[in-house]
């Protein structure tokens, strides 16, 4: 096959052993009619010069890449479930395809899967994928990418020719088959499995291994799992206040959802904000509102617990305490970053940047549902002067302490004000009712061309945006 010079196949997590993955295949599907490729991820991992059919044949039936995984794995885990135990968890639709090296950072990249069959994880489950579920984490990805979340990429889409069954949509619905780019999918239900039977060992051997791939600054620590948590603390703050300066709503805030090296990833009932409401929630079986837009923090730290339960068997719990406290200071310090990175404006310094961000919140809530939430960020980035639709509001009293505050920031790298993006009347959203449009046109006339200008928005949003 013709992969590039950048192609660098590094299996590392199948020497973690038995105990950890089990082998599978991959399903055979009637169909694999190729809908999404993303060569902009693929040619940081080699992967770009892949024809389509050498595409189809690696991401939709899955044949080996050279030097790499075979067979496929199938990760175990645990986890707790809207905070509920759960001991039968695993990957039950998907596997872990490859590991790769990304060209200019060496970091070790996941391919894994969604929807590529059963395993012995799928409890009844068929272990399939629809196509609109797939359609929607492409869209996803894009945006999270664009406005600055660590996310997992999208990396292909293929759809597979069954017609599935579904309780939560109109059925028989289309299938198909994903393949993302993460940095890593060991989950803290990975670590939960391994407390769930009290094995110290393998703990440990979990821990070495993450350190080693994820963490090797940390390798000489004397307290290896508290250090290791106290990282995934700093990469869990991050994370939660980049979702919340991009109004994001991750809707299934589960501990098997969370992975260690600190980005979101498998997209189920996610939603943007419309504008802003701390009570908002994606999942309609999110009936309590656990994990709506403004519980996030907190539901991140309930699970930042549980790792650092499992850590008991490995570590002190004065020393494991101590990094697990370290979370709101690390989310409050991040929350500032990502909002001035929204903002498009350089710190001041902690005095006057946490009353800034305090008062843009200030003003979103005075917004009240005239302003959404991206329109905010769009209308006076850089400090330019909102203009258009959204003028009167901007210089209303509900702004007033914003506009005091923002008038004493610089902008950061004003030049990309130039960009035509913003000579648009408003910014990109990918907001519900603009995600079932996209899929209307897929559903009633196979029309793939909404779908594909969606995509080509974002990415001139992102490249506008700049905040990679």
């Amino acid at each position: 096959m013709p992969v590039s010079p950048a192609y660098r196949p590094d299996p590392r997590f199948p020497a973690l052993g038995a105990e950890f993955a089990d082998p599978v295949a991959a399903a055979r599907f009637p169909k694999t009619l190729l809908r999404y490729r993303n060569d902009r991820a693929a040619a940081t991992v080699g992967l770009d010069t892949l024809t389509d059919a050498e595409w189809v044949a690696h991401f939709g039936r899955f044949e080996p890449l050279p030097d790499n995984i075979d067979p496929p794995l199938s990760q175990r885990y645990h986890g707790h479930q809207f905070r509920v135990y759960n001991p039968e968890l695993g990957d039950g639709r998907g596997f872990l395809f490859a590991q790769l090296r990304e060209a200019g950072t060496g970091r070790l990249l996941d391919l894994g899967t969604k929807g590529s069959g059963q395993t012995p994880w799928s409890r009844s489950g068929d272990g399939r994928l629809t196509l609109k579920g797939g359609v929607r984490e492409v869209l996803a990805t894009a945006m999270l990418e664009a406005l600055g979340v660590p996310t997992s990429r999208s990396f292909s889409l293929i759809e597979t020719g069954e017609a599935l069954e579904r309780g939560d949509e109109p059925s028989p619905t289309r299938s198909a088959v994903l393949a993302r780019l993460s940095h890593s999918h060991i989950r803290f239900g990975t670590f939960q499995r391994h407390a769930f039977f009290e094995r110290a060992d393998r703990i440990s051997a979990l821990v070495d291994h993450v350190v080693a791939e994820y963490y090797p600054e940390l390798s000489g620590a004397d307290d290896r799992p508290a250090a290791l948590l106290g990282a995934v603390v700093e990469r869990a703050a991050r994370l939660t206040a980049r979702w919340m300066a991009a109004g994001f709503v991750h809707g299934v805030l589960n501990t098997d959802n969370m992975n260690v090296t600190g980005e979101s990833f498998d997209y189920g009932p996610y939603r943007f904000l419309p504008y802003s409401d701390p009570n908002f929630t994606a999942a309609y079986f999110d009936h309590a509102g656990l994990y709506a837009f403004g519980r996030q923090p907190e539901a991140v730290f309930w699970n930042l617990q549980q790792l650092a339960g499992c850590l008991t068997f490995v570590s002190g719990s004065d020393p494991l305490v101590e990094a697990v406290n370290g979370f709101g200071p690390a989310y409050r310090r991040e929350l500032t970053a990502a909002m001035l990175m929204r903002l498009g404006v350089l710190p001041r310094g902690e005095a006057e940047d946490g009353p800034l961000v305090q008062a843009a919140f200030k003003a979103l809530a005075a917004g009240g549902e005239r302003l959404r939430w991206e329109p905010f960020f769009f209308d006076g980035f850089c400090g330019r002067t909102p203009e258009g639709p959204r003028a009167d509001l901007h210089a209303s009293e509900g702004f007033a302490e914003f506009r005091e505050r923002l008038a004493g920031y610089a902008p950061d790298r004003p030049e990309r004000l130039a960009h035509p993006y913003f000579q648009r009347p408003e910014p990109e959203e990918l907001l519900y009712d603009g995600i079932e449009a996209v899929w209307a046109a897929i559903a009633e006339a196979d029309d793939w061309g909404p779908f594909q200008a969606k995509l080509a928005r974002i990415e001139e949003a992102r490249q506008a945006w700049g905040y990679a």
